[in-house]
């Protein structure tokens, strides 16, 4: 009874004082069992802090709310300062001196990247798409072979085999005018869904959907519970959106006529969409009461998060 007459006393003296209280033994878990199942880039996790919590609300941070809000994923403050000097001399963050505190942001190039991401991970945009799958068929004794593909490429085609080559995308005369490259226009059957599972390794980014999935559906539960504190919200989001865009970004993105049957992806968009929906209220109050920069406490969002994982 002492024991949790004292626990209750450091608690309330943290909330006074504006410490953090530490996570919940169930969170805690989950982030030793997160970092185990596949080692956590420190620099990697910031971008994702940094993207979906503090651009919207500003995208400055004070080095010391940042220092203890990895904490609370269990890295330790040397690490941090090194990921961070890392970030800053490869050019995707900035640091404002404010007297003798740092406050960093992302940078112009930062920004943008993330911006370019923030559509494929939080709206599910389709492009347009005409139903057709264009095969280029590449002679053997090519020209310039090096060349051809590097046109390719850039005309969005992607590699099925050495002289195979698929593309949504009606591709330029320039490409069709050159000599030993040969380009069918199939209307999406069966033989051209498994030719494009094949050239996009869908096998895999579905299997990475799956793992996603049965790593985070256990969360849904728990973060149900209405005493769900805000240092466990913004822990699982960050590391839930950390997960998530790691898949998304490498996934295709391929029209729903070309996916095959019961696809993944969407159970697994599905299932992020409503964890982010309740962890986001909780998660703004730990960065309310804890996250400064250079002004302050951070200020309010721009609207947008209430946009994220609408449809």
């Amino acid at each position: 009874m002492a024991d949790r007459v004292h626990l209750s006393a450091i608690v309330a003296r943290q909330h006074i004082e504006n410490i953090p209280v530490p996570l919940s033994p169930a969170i805690a878990s989950f982030v030793r069992r997160f970092h185990a199942h596949k080692p956590t880039r420190i620099w990697s996790l910031i971008v994702t802090l940094y993207g979906d919590a503090i651009v919207p609300r500003g995208g400055s941070l004070w080095i010391g709310s940042l220092i203890d809000i990895m904490e609370l994923f269990d890295i330790d403050a040397g690490h941090v300062r090194t990921a961070i000097s890392r970030l800053s001399s490869d050019g995707w963050l900035l640091r404002v001196k404010r007297g003798r505190a740092s406050h960093y942001r992302l940078s112009k190039r930062g920004e943008g990247v993330f911006l370019a991401a923030t559509q494929r991970i939080y709206f599910d945009e389709q492009k347009p798409f005409d139903g057709n799958l264009r095969i280029a068929i590449l002679e053997p004794d090519l020209a310039d072979p090096a060349g051809t593909r590097r046109a390719l490429r850039g005309a969005g085609f992607v590699a099925l085999s050495p002289s195979v080559q698929l593309s949504l995308a009606e591709p330029p005369a320039s490409l069709s005018a050159r000599k030993g490259v040969y380009i069918l226009n199939n209307k999406i059957g069966e033989a051209e869904r498994h030719l494009a599972s094949a050239a996009w390794t869908l096998p895999a980014t579905a299997a990475a959907y799956r793992t996603f999935t049965a790593q985070f559906a256990s969360l849904e539960s728990a973060v149900e519970r209405k005493d769900l504190s805000p240092q466990d919200a913004l822990v699982t989001r960050i590391l839930m959106i950390h997960a998530y865009r790691r898949i998304v970004l490498r996934d295709p993105g391929l029209p729903a006529l070309l996916l095959p049957d019961k696809w993944p992806g969407h159970a697994a968009r599905a299932l992020t969409g409503r964890i982010y929906r309740r962890l986001l209220g909780p998660s703004e109050r730990y960065l309310d009461a804890h996250a400064r920069n250079e002004d302050g406490p951070l200020p309010a969002t721009s609207g947008t998060l209430s946009q994220r994982f609408a449809s």
